[in-house]
């Protein structure tokens, strides 16, 4: 029998090296952990973004179903999973499992572990339902990604995910430039430059809140990812943080791939995936599908 051996690292189990390419989501989150959950903005933000994802009749069973959240973050998707009372097993390659922790301290039905995607230490078969929302366009190949998520999912139960959407749009605007600059510079460097922008062109982009067509020519020079059209509903401290946070997402990932939803669409009924589910909508293309109840797999008697 193989034995391996990891660090504990203030509670949280690692199994991946102290630094890798999603260095700088590790500092963004634990900067802004706080940002994105419902209970500080005051708003349904992330709860109805999850609830769409995983359809009314599974958003029901999730009531002592066993999650495993990929690429959990500071925990937005944990806080409300979490609510729902369902048993979640939170993981991420960088040190966002920090503020994670910190959010949502570990119990019985909460498990944080610093780990790879591609690598996890967990059996296959063993989750209810796989959740992997705003990540695998991040990671070095998102069909691989995909692949190796499914085969975590039991039969019968569900993968939900994500995916950014290609659009040519993107190639027509500033932000690509500046990221080929600040995702090359040190985590706490590039949180500075993120920063420096969002504070040099957010005011613009208040001011041209109200005109579609000045939000539109000041989006193709500004990198700054702003919701003043998109999310109302913010207070102008709020929509500052989510700037803050989400330039510097944008800016700052090594990997940024897009596919249509009909690429992964394809890439779901390839695993054999049934009841598939994909439209457009959040960050590009939102799916999911159910695992078959009649595939043989190797059955793991627990998750860790």
């Amino acid at each position: 029998m193989m034995h391996c051996t990891f660090p504990v690292v203030d509670g949280i189990p690692r199994f991946v090296p102290a630094s890798s390419y999603a260095d700088a989501f590790g500092a963004q989150w634990k900067t802004y952990r706080l940002t994105q959950l419902d209970s500080h903005s005051g708003h349904p933000i992330t709860k109805n973004r999850l609830r769409r994802c995983f359809g009314e009749r599974l958003w029901a069973q999730l009531r002592g179903a066993t999650i495993l959240e990929a690429g959990c973050g500071a925990g937005r998707f944990t806080e409300v999973l979490l609510e729902q009372r369902a048993a979640v097993y939170s993981i991420d390659l960088s040190t966002a499992v920090e503020a994670n922790q910190e959010n949502f301290p570990q119990f019985k039905s909460h498990r944080v572990a610093q780990a790879n995607i591609l690598a996890l230490p967990f059996g296959d078969g063993v989750f209810d339902v796989v959740l992997c929302l705003g990540v695998i366009q991040h990671t070095p190949q998102p069909e691989v990604t995909i692949e190796r998520l499914w085969h975590h999912v039991k039969p019968g139960g569900y993968l939900v995910i994500d995916h950014y959407r290609f659009h040519p749009a993107y190639y027509l605007k500033a932000l690509p430039m500046f990221r080929a600059v600040l995702k090359r510079l040190p985590p706490v460097v590039g949180l500075r430059a993120s920063t420096a922008l969002v504070e040099l062109f957010l005011p613009a982009h208040r001011s041209m809140r109200h005109s579609r067509l000045g939000r539109a020519l000041l989006g193709r020079i500004s990198p700054v990812v702003e919701y003043y059209a998109s999310i109302p509903e913010l207070d102008e401290r709020q929509h500052r943080e989510w700037a803050l946070l989400d330039t510097h997402d944008a800016l700052t990932d090594w990997y940024k791939h897009f596919r249509t939803s009909g690429q992964i669409r394809a890439v779901l009924r390839s695993l054999g995936g049934e009841d598939i589910w994909c439209e457009i909508g959040g960050n590009g293309v939102e799916a999911r599908a159910r695992r078959p109840e009649a595939l043989t797999i190797s059955r793991a008697t627990s998750v860790v």
